[in-house]
């Protein structure tokens, strides 16, 4: 027996705390910290109620939510158009390897491929997340020589 096709979908306000879990279970796998689950779950509803700020896709397998990828806007002068952010990348455990985030970044830049205003698509990691690397590099994302550099205020 086949197992049911694996939907991907734009997140929704139900999502919020499988969300936040799974961002919570994030910056503990690639960052050794903990987060503060009220202030991740405020800001993924947040985030979620304010399309302006970008969109969560989950997938999800026979009902369940087993992954998650969203994508923020940032304008462009230099290409008049939107570069497209990837961030927020997971994927239950139990379903690495099968395919999950290749699903949800095909259908992000699908999503981007037929809008006018996206003119690419970039995402940032942890500097030592070297399976995430192999992982983006076989789906066509090249390194680009930026770093990112940031204050926290």
């Amino acid at each position: 027996m086949s197992e049911p096709p694996m939907l991907i979908r734009l997140a929704n306000s139900s999502d919020v705390p499988v969300v936040a879990e799974f961002n919570i279970a994030l910056c503990r796998e690639t960052e050794h910290r903990e987060l503060d689950p009220a202030t991740v779950t405020d800001g993924v509803g947040r985030f979620i109620g304010e399309p302006a700020r970008g969109r969560y896709f989950v997938a999800e397998l026979d009902g369940e939510v087993i992954g998650q990828s969203a994508h923020t806007f940032e304008w462009s002068d230099w290409r008049n158009g939107e570069l497209w952010w990837i961030q927020s990348v997971y994927v239950h455990p139990d379903h690495r390897g099968k395919g999950v985030f290749r699903s949800l970044f095909e259908h992000i830049r699908q999503l981007g491929e037929s809008d006018p205003d996206c003119c690419g698509i970039r995402l940032y990691m942890e500097h030592d997340n070297h399976t995430a690397r192999r992982s983006y590099l076989k789906l066509g994302l090249e390194e680009t020589g930026y770093e990112v550099m940031e204050v926290l205020l």
